[in-house]
């Protein structure tokens, strides 16, 4: 997709470019090459950049190893598949400015390069902040650094997004 392309969906969507580059957003090209790392939660295959397939397969083999599980909610998302989530959040009357707050706008998504995962536990509902009251969350902050992963959305980060507890990002290579 070209900038200019890329530029058309944003301002479809009401996005103000201008918004972006004041959060100093980054921009995240999608992934060429992606693997399936399995079903999720619902059921839906998932894929991610080949490394961070290998490094996602490993740490969660890992956490398992420590009586904690690991289940992966969303990996790869598109541009076009960002778009439409947007879409259906502002059909429902939500306002952009509050929908920003919880998903990146279309080509600023770490979702795009195929490293993000958003990671689920048994017990507590997912994609929520409860999730910082887990087991999970408690291995991963302990544990995820070994396999390259991070927390990318801490709580007062500087990109203005809601805190992510379940939102983890594979930092080397693709």
């Amino acid at each position: 997709m070209t900038r200019e392309e890329l530029h058309a969906v944003v301002g479809r969507l009401g996005i103000d470019l201008e918004s972006i580059v004041k959060r100093g957003l980054p921009l995240h090209a999608e992934a060429q090459e992606l693997v399936s790392i399995g079903l999720d939660i619902l059921n839906r295959e998932q894929r991610l950049a080949p490394a961070a397939a290998l490094a996602w397969q490993a740490m969660q083999a890992a956490a398992a190893a420590d009586s904690v599980q690991l289940l992966p909610v969303s990996g790869y998302r598109s541009v076009a598949e960002q778009a439409a989530i947007i879409e259906r959040k502002l059909e429902r009357g939500l306002l952009i400015d509050a929908i920003l707050t919880e998903i990146a706008p279309p080509g600023y998504s770490e979702h795009h390069s195929g490293r993000a995962i958003d990671i689920a536990t048994s017990g507590t509902p997912p994609l929520t902040e409860s999730f910082e009251n887990t087991a999970a969350f408690t291995w991963l902050c302990a544990n995820a650094g070994r396999f390259a992963f991070s927390l990318s959305f801490p709580r007062d980060n500087p990109y203005g997004y809601c805190f992510e507890p379940w939102h983890w990002c594979h930092r080397s290579g693709s």
